[in-house]
């Protein structure tokens, strides 16, 4: 398998997909569209990762690579590639879909909890119906026209969803890793806000075992592609 990673801040770590793909003899090629986003070929690779970033889906304005990668990402869904979106992924692959995407009324940050909704996809075989795991995104979004829900948590109503067979998106972080997140908490650390869903820095790091559950999952996630 050919795959193909898109970046988007410069200390997110993708070291797990790395990982999976020395582990399955997989190409992996990562891109960092903030420093300009010049589109592969389309035949280039067969599984896109759009990851997660601070910037909001829906600024266009204030970061116009944004334009040219949501246009790739298009692209991509209409000829058939296998995309997986994650936080800020999961939101550009819902604008170009035709959902909105908009300020959630809770941030949410921390270890919460994601529970699925009953309806079955083969992408997620194998992934329990409730699981903890990390969150950080102040967004959310709608489900798109023919795409379908699949979970949620008590703070966002849609935590994920898929858009035929080959296209998933998670607002959630399983591949966040340890060293990632002590640096989110320390650079981003006013975000960290008295809030209903937002966790102290102190919270967050006493759970920190839980990314290997989450690494688990993801695994089990990139398997099923």
């Amino acid at each position: 398998m050919r795959m193909l990673l898109l970046k988007h801040f410069d200390f997110d770590d993708p070291s797990y997909f790395i990982s999976w793909a020395g582990q399955h003899e997989a190409e992996l090629t990562i891109l960092f569209p903030p420093n300009g986003f010049h589109a592969p070929a389309m035949d280039s690779f067969d599984l896109m990762i759009i990851l997660g970033g601070p910037m909001s889906a829906y600024q266009d304005n204030e970061y116009p690579w944004l334009q040219s990668e949501k246009a790739f990402i298009r692209e991509a869904v209409e000829s058939g590639r296998k995309v997986l979106g994650i936080c800020l992924g999961a939101q550009m692959l819902a604008e170009v879909l035709g959902g909105r995407v908009y300020r959630s009324p809770h941030k949410e940050i921390g270890w919460h909890l994601v529970k699925r909704n009953g309806t079955q996809h083969p992408l997620l075989e194998g992934v329990p119906d409730d699981f903890y795991s990390f969150h950080w995104h102040g967004d959310c979004f709608d489900i798109p026209a023919g795409a379908v829900s699949l979970a949620s948590s008590e703070a966002c109503r849609h935590q994920a969803f898929t858009y035929g067979e080959h296209v998933l998106g998670l607002q959630f972080h399983l591949e966040t890793t340890e060293g990632c997140m002590t640096t989110m908490l320390e650079r981003w650390q006013h975000e960290l806000v008295e809030a209903p869903w937002i966790q102290k820095a102190e919270r967050i790091l006493e759970q920190t075992e839980r990314t290997q559950a989450s690494k688990a999952l993801l695994h089990q996630i990139l398997n099923n592609y």
